[in-house]
């Protein structure tokens, strides 16, 4: 039975519910909880397969393999991994930024914005606090996942920059926040399961996509977010793919963290074989 790690935001619910309404039998065992630690769990052996950082990846790209033609991504807005500022984001250098201790990949995507976009030199913080009122003397905070849509439901007075909407806007390339991913030792031992778990990852994603409206109206979130605000995020600011596009700006993202010193360079992008 393979171990799944299913990240607890609302981006992922879609493809979750889809996943176990079209396959429902007990072939999977879910292990919950936030990017990094499934990250870990990945890493340690405790699950087999899961959306992780992408970031990860490239941290040890000769342990992981790729999921094919699936990710979690935004072409623009992505609406859950805000920057909220007390200053307008080029006036930032010289500031502390507190940062959400969740998931790496949006810290680095701040970080190489922040650096290489904006050019500041800032500090940075690790928090656990969820709110931007939570910042204190800090100028900034960076906030992901519900934690980020649930603060923008909130009035401040303060800028907001969307990660994914600075980034679309800066290269014209999609941004990967997640990639499934899987361990080389696991591909090793259980390949026809994971092939099978990626062809139905693909059906998966197509039902989500077609069944948007039904999910809203089984889904949790809908009780803080409302009906058509959720909606209105899968279909507008959430995305499933894993195209070339896709994968040119992942690979400019693993090049801009290089350049900085986040990462050592990234030769290549080793994926799932299916056949």
């Amino acid at each position: 039975m393979l171990r799944i790690g299913r990240i607890e935001y609302a981006n992922c619910t879609p493809l979750f519910h889809a996943l176990n309404a079209l396959f429902p039998e007990n072939d999977y065992r879910y292990v919950g909880g936030v990017p990094a630690y499934l990250n870990g769990m990945l890493a340690s052996g405790g699950i087999d397969v899961c959306p992780s950082s992408s970031i990860t990846f490239a941290t040890h790209s000769d342990q992981y393999l790729i999921i094919p033609d699936i990710s979690i991504s935004s072409s623009g807005p992505v609406l859950s991994v805000l920057l909220f500022s007390k200053t307008p984001i080029e006036d930032l250098d010289g500031a502390q930024v507190l940062l959400s201790s969740e998931s790496a990949t949006s810290v680095n995507l701040l970080k190489i914005l922040l650096r290489i976009r904006y050019n500041c030199q800032c500090t940075f913080q690790i928090t656990d606090q969820s709110t931007p009122g939570a910042m204190g003397g800090n100028e900034a905070i960076l906030l992901i996942g519900d934690a980020a849509l649930r603060a923008t439901m909130s009035r401040h007075d303060m800028f907001v920059y969307d990660l994914g909407e600075l980034w679309y806007r800066w290269t014209g390339t999609p941004f990967v926040f997640a990639l499934w991913l899987t361990t080389r030792e696991v591909a090793g031992r259980r390949g026809d399961e994971l092939m099978r778990l990626a062809r139905q990852l693909g059906h998966a994603k197509q039902y989500a996509e077609e069944h948007l409206e039904e999910i809203v109206r089984v889904s949790p979130e809908r009780d803080w977010m409302g009906p058509e605000l959720l909606l209105d995020y899968w279909r507008n600011n959430i995305s499933y793919d894993l195209t070339d596009l896709h994968l040119s700006g992942l690979k400019r993202y693993f090049r801009f963290a290089a350049e900085i010193g986040l990462i050592a360079p990234v030769r290549d992008l080793a994926f799932l074989p299916l056949d």
